[in-house]
């Protein structure tokens, strides 16, 4: 059957990937997109393009209008170290957007709602690693705070008003089209340094670890979930889903596949550790796996992969060796 789906955000990293997939099943995509951090260029040709904030009364009335049968939610304020700064504008974007929504798509009796949380951050410092969809959420940032207030929120659209949902608890996502910002934005940063030569900046010792998990891997997950025909909840944690490997990558090791991903060595420098940066992360995804999901790139594949879009993205394509 062909969907009428929104992506929200879906000019950007993550959710141009999304959009991509969906128009390759054969369905009806909208993006959704401020263009604050997603570019044009990244729109997949096919897909007709909006240029709203996710705040806006006409992004409540393009859903109310077309009737989607999906929404996928990729727009965000996505910045831990703004959502420090500036709580009340963290909130207004990953809340009071996210309602503009909802309600909407409740009027509008829309099929499902993916929705992208994170299980870098609301799970905090966690005990146990890999960590479950049933850890104790305890997230030390306003983002970590109002991403699991947005899971809140849909799990009572789901128990009051019946709308199906799914929340996708992403770990650190890496690959083409990624940009500086967001919780794996190291990867471009190292990649753009190592394209010029420049020395890497590693925090604290650099065995601090995060689960990176593929861009291609992702976009899997959400067209599983999509079609997913999932028991009514009946906790928070029914409808979350973690999204990752299982393994850990220290950011000293990531330096050194980017490095042998650009065939080139430069020198690595120390910083102070930054205050309230999470020392290890990693997440169990045994209830994606259930369904029949499996990370395929390993990291080493994909940092590659993702060097070499950067490469030839930048204008130095000859810097892969």
């Amino acid at each position: 059957m062909t969907k009428r789906v929104l992506v929200t955000g879906g000019a950007g990293f993550i959710g141009s990937h999304v959009a991509d997939a969906y128009l390759a099943q054969g369905h009806e995509v909208t993006v959704l997109d401020n263009l604050s951090h997603g570019r044009r260029e990244n729109v997949p040709e096919g897909a007709d393009f909006v240029e709203l904030d996710i705040r806006d009364r006409g992004a409540a009335d393009l859903i109310r209008e077309r009737r989607f049968h999906v929404i996928n939610h990729h727009a965000a304020q996505m910045d831990v170290r703004v959502s420090v700064r500036d709580p009340r504008f963290d909130a207004g974007v990953n809340i009071d957007g996210l309602l503009n929504l909802l309600e909407a798509a409740r009027e509008a009796q829309v099929q499902k709602f993916l929705y992208v949380s994170s299980g870098g951050v609301v799970y905090g410092e966690p005990e146990r690693r890999p960590t479950p969809e049933t850890a104790p959420k305890l997230p030390e940032s306003p983002y970590g705070v109002s991403k699991l207030a947005g899971e809140q929120y849909l799990y009572y659209y789901h128990r009051i008003h019946g709308m199906e949902y799914a929340a996708l608890r992403y770990s650190n996502v890496y690959g083409p089209r990624q940009d500086p910002h967001g919780e794996a934005g190291v990867v471009a940063i190292f990649s753009t340094r190592l394209l010029h030569n420049e020395t890497l900046t590693v925090f604290g010792t650099g065995e601090q670890t995060r689960d990176y998990v593929f861009v291609g891997d992702v976009v899997a997950a959400n067209l599983l979930l999509t079609d997913a025909d999932l028991p009514r909840a009946q906790s928070l944690d029914d409808r979350g889903f973690n999204v990752g490997t299982g393994k850990e990558t220290s950011v000293v090791r990531l330096a050194e596949v980017l490095m042998r991903a650009a065939g080139r060595s430069v020198q690595v420098e120390h910083a102070p550790a930054r205050p309230g940066e999470l020392q290890h992360s990693s997440l169990d995804a045994a209830r994606l796996r259930a369904l029949g999901w499996e990370p395929r790139t390993g990291v080493e594949e994909g940092l590659a992969e993702t060097f070499r879009w950067i490469a030839a993205n930048t204008g130095n394509p000859a810097a892969v060796s």
